[in-house]
Order: structure tokens, then sequence, then C-alpha cells
């Protein structure tokens, strides 16, 4: 298999650099008072989107791709943010990883399920971790608001796979 096989390996491994180092410029955007939202956060939903489809790709192996990007995240945002994602990764990365190994469900369902279930973690843990670089990132605001962008993100794709899924079945 080629690299130019694995697109969605590869757009995994750019995407979590990518999303880190934009994590330190990006504004928060005031939407009302005691609720700022990063915009990156639309992003992050994709992530965990990209990373299923990466891991159908590879299988388990998505784990190797997750920490080729986590070394890329330590060269361009340095040791703290990468702690931070790495962690959060590693935590939603279990719970996707048993989800999609564990479970018979249609693709479209896995991908709704497994970014139900890892978003919530991957976005405390991650702000929990970044509130250290970047104060007031864990904010009841800004956790809800990044798991709503990045659960608008999967239920777009799972409606999308499902409906292809349809018309091929």
């Amino acid at each position: 298999m080629t690299f130019f096989h694995l697109k969605w390996t590869a757009l995994y491994i750019a995407l979590i650099p990518f999303i880190n180092w934009s994590f330190t410029w990006a504004p928060q955007w005031q939407i009302a008072e005691g609720w700022s939202f990063n915009p990156v956060t639309m992003v992050t939903g994709l992530v965990l989107v990209v990373r299923d489809f990466a891991q159908r790709e590879i299988g388990h192996r998505v784990l190797l791709a997750m920490l080729v990007a986590l070394g890329l995240t330590l060269w361009l945002t340095g040791p703290e943010l990468a702690l931070a994602s790495g962690s959060a990764f590693a935590v939603s990365e279990m719970v996707d990883w048993a989800l999609f190994t564990f479970t018979a469900l249609p693709l479209w369902g896995r991908v709704l399920l497994s970014s139900a279930l890892a978003a919530p973690v991957d976005t405390v843990v991650f702000l929990y971790g970044a509130n250290f670089i970047r104060p007031d990132s864990l904010t009841f605001a800004n956790a809800s608001l990044s798991i709503v962008g990045k659960m608008v993100g999967a239920v777009i794709v799972a409606f999308l796979i499902r409906r292809r899924e349809r018309a091929h079945g």
C-alpha cells in the first residue's frame, strides 16, 4: 500500500498538528457575556471523523499515526501543547478504538456514536491541559460549544455516509 492509498491516514496525521498549532493563535470569539468560542474547535470535530476513516485504512495502526502526529505537534508547538493534545487524544482514541473494534454497527453509526463518546472526553481533557498554556481555556462555555461543534461535523458526515450506504446497498 502506498502513501497515496493512505489518504485518510495522511489527512489525520496532518490535521492534529495543524489544529494544535492553530490553537496557539486563534482568537476566542465572545458570543455573549461569559460565553467564548474558539473557532478552531469546528475543525477538531473533523479529526474524530477522519480518525474513523484512517482506522478503516490501517486498522489498529491508527495509534501509530497518532504518535507521528503528536511528534509533529511537539516539534511545531512545544511540549506543553503536545502533552495536552496527547492526553486528550490518548483517552478519546481508546474510547473510539474500543467502539470501532467491538461493535458491529454500520459505519455511519460507528462514526456518530464514536464522536458522541469521544468528543466530550477529548474536549475536557484537552482544555484542561491547554488551560495551563492559555488561561481561561477550560470554561463551561468553551467546552460546551466545542462539543457541539464537533458533533455538528459528525452528524453531517454520518448522514452523508448513511445516504451513500443506502444508495449502494
